[in-house]
């Protein structure tokens, strides 16, 4: 599966992430990520495949209405950086189409680790050469979990699927932005802690 060719989307040639496909293991044991929400992910990939970024618009049209999200784009001159949100997003949308289509193995993991750190100082805005703030906090990161959880659902209901299988895609989904956000906050926090 190649991927578009994307500015800075450096799927497989990133470093290692330090942790390990046993740890990332247990963590989608505690989640209850399962070989079939592995298929619910990629059903719903193929239901959502040339939909991927009318879902990242929604979720930016959201990122642009709040300060405390939005404020992370913004240049010296502490308005938006157009430029950088206009290069960030077919990263964005990309990582939807891997959480739908990829495997969560090695080079996923090693690629959610590249993810998280662009958010911290390690480096964020290198990748672009911008000069936004060097932190997106892990508050906001976390958080935002909740309109990209909820909003997946509505936009499942919209396809009017029965509802098991709402539920099963939903699910998944869920599950998968858990693990996802739960790998992006390890280099947040001292390693012994995490």
């Amino acid at each position: 599966m190649l991927a578009p060719s994307i500015p800075g989307y450096d799927y497989g040639k990133v470093q290692r992430s330090p942790v390990t496909v046993d740890e990332f293991k247990r963590l989608q044991s505690v989640v209850g990520f399962t070989d079939d929400d592995r298929q619910a992910l990629s059903d719903a990939g193929e239901l959502f495949a040339d939909e991927a970024e009318a879902l990242v618009d929604g979720w930016r049209k959201i990122i642009g209405s709040q300060e405390p999200l939005s404020e992370w784009f913004f240049g010296p001159d502490r308005k938006p950086d157009d430029e950088y949100k206009a290069a960030v997003k077919p990263r964005f949308v990309q990582w939807v189409v891997d959480t739908f289509t990829r495997p969560f193995d090695q080079t996923w993991l090693d690629y959610q680790e590249e993810i998280a750190l662009r958010h911290t100082p390690a480096k964020k805005n290198k990748t672009d050469g911008v000069q936004a703030p060097p932190l997106v906090p892990l508050r906001y990161v976390l958080a935002f979990a909740v309109p990209v959880i909820a909003d997946m659902r509505e936009h499942l209901v919209r396809k009017n699927l029965p509802v098991d299988e709402i539920e099963r895609l939903h699910a998944a989904w869920t599950k998968a932005v858990i693990l996802t956000l739960t790998l992006w906050s390890r280099p947040y926090t001292k390693q012994d802690l995490w």
